[in-house]
């Protein structure tokens, strides 16, 4: 059966039909998508866990039972689920576990730029990288054969092209792979040093298989042309690249098991050519090592180990150090340049309002990973640092630790309702614990947003939309230790003031809830859309400074598009002039 699949959607059939018993992730552009679409097959367990630790703990759980089984994360999600998996290497498997990770290059959604690829050779687990989705599905299939093949959890590494362009995928049946029967074993599976110590030559010895298996596996290739005056070796995206500019006129080595690399397919890949490349995104992973190899190699003096290659960038690296490409055809070349977007909150984010607050009152503001980000863009400029998930609550402390008295009255953390289930709770119990006088914000839009709404231990509801226990945030936050929990909504910009001064004011911790469901929930109905009175209007331009993407200026005066307002009612009242108005009596209920 061929179908037109997205690289996440066919990593998911591969899984599926490989025989996945359980899949548990936490949400993370670009891998989001493997779990949902996984999600749709009844037949197996899906789940949202609270973070990638605990995903990768849940998986590594069910293969112990004899489940195969999977998780999927982002790339700064794996830096999270790295301590299970340094273990899991010395502790193998029983049944075929497979730990999706997906990197991001250029940053599209992302902080910083990883390459997992160092995440696989220092843990010392073989990883697989496709280049399209037919791959993704052919790879994602055969990892767990290869995860009990070899006694280890596989790293299946994507990155944002792959997962989110389409290609033809063959997609076959689901394999019936009965669950393996769980048998106690304590040397294999409890980590004490006497154990420990014993499987590290174990973890030694399967990597030297390993890289056996990479000199002639399904996953390398060598495509041989007549030309031999120069070759590439490439993995990815980038073999992508490879083949749309020279076709199968130059000789290519395609590396698609990244960890263990060949040796001796590199070297008698590298006798048929005259001068090698080697052509991968982010760091110099393959060429350091066809370095170490003592063979010559043109690789990141050429193409840089920063943001995405493409068509033209490799073309003009190549022809920079002499190398005859001929022009592709304006019809069949690079895209043209488009307009930028920056990057905003939506009309009626229940984010603006409190945003707004800390900003009139010159709050130092700590943030986190979400939504709630794009506080820091123009014209807010709201935030003061954004480290990683959870890092505002441990953040804060540590800052107002520092600079004692001086801070704690005019700074705040900001962090989202999913973020603090998902890493945000520890910080919270620090800051009870070894008490600084910190005013956590948590920004609670009843959803995990940033990612395409997927639900949480929050929300009340499962991966597939069934009721679930619901945390309750003004209880847990008690129970950690903070006496001092508020509850306000930020579309009241008065209430938003009163609660952070207040609590700012207060010679102890402190949590604010600003709770308002996001505006594009299906549940969530927008109001009647505001208008502006010209007449009214003084163009001061205040309700500019909330940023929201309805309001702008047309012939000096403010105007509202009433196909993006929600009526919110937030900008009403800023307006000193009463020159917004609307239907009171549907806003704001």
């Amino acid at each position: 059966m061929k179908k037109l699949l997205i690289g996440n959607e066919a990593v998911a059939w591969g899984l599926y039909n490989g025989g996945i018993g359980l899949v548990s992730s936490y949400p993370g552009t670009p891998s989001t998508e493997i779990t949902e679409f996984l999600a749709k097959h009844d037949d197996i367990h899906s789940e949202w866990a609270p973070n990638e630790k605990v995903a990768t703990e849940v998986a590594f759980g069910a293969s112990m039972a004899g489940m195969r089984s999977a998780c999927a994360m982002k790339h700064v999600g794996l830096n999270v689920a790295a301590d299970p998996l340094f273990t899991m290497s010395y502790t193998g498997i029983t049944a075929g576990m497979v730990i999706c990770v997906a990197d991001d290059p250029a940053m599209h959604s992302s902080q910083n730029e990883q390459d997992s690829r160092h995440y696989a050779i220092a843990a010392k687990v073989p990883m697989l990288e496709p280049s399209d989705s037919a791959e993704a599905y052919e790879f994602a299939k055969s990892a767990f054969a290869l995860s009990e093949e070899y006694d280890t959890p596989v790293l299946f590494r994507m990155c944002t092209r792959i997962a989110h362009s389409q290609c033809v995928v063959d997609v076959g049946e689901r394999e019936n792979v009965p669950m393996k029967d769980y048998v106690k074993q304590p040397s294999k599976y409890i980590m004490m040093p006497g154990y420990a110590k014993l499987k590290h030559p174990i973890v030694e010895a399967r990597t030297e298989k390993l890289k056996e298996l990479a000199e002639n596996c399904v996953y390398n290739r060598v495509e041989l042309a007549d030309n031999d005056e120069f070759g590439i070796i490439t993995s990815g995206c980038s073999y992508l690249y490879v083949k749309e500019i020279f076709g199968d006129s130059v000789s290519v080595l395609k590396i698609g098991m990244p960890n263990p690399l060949p040796e001796k397919l590199i070297r008698d890949f590298a006798a048929k050519v005259k001068k090698l490349y080697v052509i991968e995104e982010l760091d110099p992973v393959l060429e350091n090592h066809i370095r170490a190899l003592g063979i010559e190699v043109k690789g990141k003096e050429l193409f840089s180990a920063i943001g995405e290659f493409s068509q033209k960038t490799i073309r003009e690296a190549l022809q920079s150090d002499g190398i005859a490409i001929p022009e592709i055809p304006e019809a069949q070349g690079e895209a043209p340049a488009v307009p930028g977007r920056p990057p905003m909150m939506c009309s009626g984010c229940p984010h603006r309002g409190m945003y707004y607050t800390l900003v009139k009152n010159h709050i130092t503001v700590i943030g986190d990973i979400g939504c709630y980000t794009l506080g820091a863009v123009a014209p807010l400029n709201a935030l003061d640092s954004t480290l990683c998930m959870g890092a505002s609550v441990s953040g804060i402390h540590g800052f107002n630790a520092a600079r004692g008295a001086e801070t704690e009255k005019k700074t705040v953390a900001v962090i989202g309702d999913s973020t603090f289930m998902h890493s945000g709770m520890t910080g919270l119990v620090n800051i009870a614990y070894n008490a600084t006088n910190s005013t956590v914000i948590i920004l609670d839009n009843s959803i995990t947003g940033m990612t395409g709404h997927q639900q949480n231990p929050t929300t009340g509801y499962n991966i597939k939309g069934d009721p679930a226990a619901k945390v309750d945030l003004e209880a847990l936050c008690r129970a950690l230790g903070i006496n001092r929990v508020r509850v306000v909504d930020p579309y009241d910009l008065k209430a938003c003031e009163e609660a952070v001064l207040e609590e700012l004011a207060a010679e102890e911790p402190s949590v604010i809830i600003s709770r308002r469901p996001c505006v594009l929930l299906k549940y969530v109905k927008p109001k009647t859309p505001l208008t502006v009175d010209r007449d009214k209007c003084h163009a001061c331009r205040k309700c500019m400074k909330m940023g929201c993407p309805s309001i702008s200026f047309k012939d000096g005066k403010a105007q509202i598009d009433r196909t993006l307002c929600v009526g919110c009612g937030v900008c009403e009242q800023l307006c000193a002039f009463g020159a917004i108005g609307g239907n009171k009596d549907e806003r704001c209920q």
